[in-house]
């Protein structure tokens, strides 16, 4: 979905090479069904895309311990993802986050390729989750 898949487009490009000491997967609106996965790990590291006051393209790590931490527009799953941190919250069996944003300009383009700003803030992000992955 154009920008809005900036998360998976970091994800790929990770996966393809490589990261040490890390587990990759796209979560997509994986919503409740990630609540298992997420609390298996003491640190999680979710990248996604975010309509906030940002230009397209700016780079952000935020460090969110409830879902009224994380951007109040964050992606158009934004409810799940909140939903998500909540639920895990309420059991009592919470990892560390880190949300590496991306701003994004709109989401209602239909398609498959990223706008110019968030393609070249990709790598931005990728050095943010090498960084996360080897400081935890």
């Amino acid at each position: 979905m154009n920008d809005e898949g900036a998360g998976i487009h970091v994800i790929s490009r990770l996966e393809k090479e490589g990261l040490p000491g890390a587990d990759l997967m796209d979560g997509g609106t994986g919503g409740f069904h990630l609540l298992g996965i997420i609390q298996s790990y003491p640190t999680v590291i979710i990248v996604d895309a975010s309509l906030d006051q940002f230009p397209p393209g700016h780079v952000r790590i935020l460090h969110p311990r409830y879902a009224d931490d994380f951007p109040r527009q964050l992606s158009a799953h934004e409810i799940g993802l909140k939903d998500l941190i909540d639920s895990a919250c309420l059991l009592g069996n919470m990892p560390q986050i880190h949300l590496v944003a991306i701003s994004v300009g709109d989401f209602q383009d239909m398609g498959m390729e990223l706008s110019p700003e968030v393609e070249l803030a990709i790598p931005e992000a990728m050095l943010w989750v090498r960084k996360l992955v080897q400081d935890n």
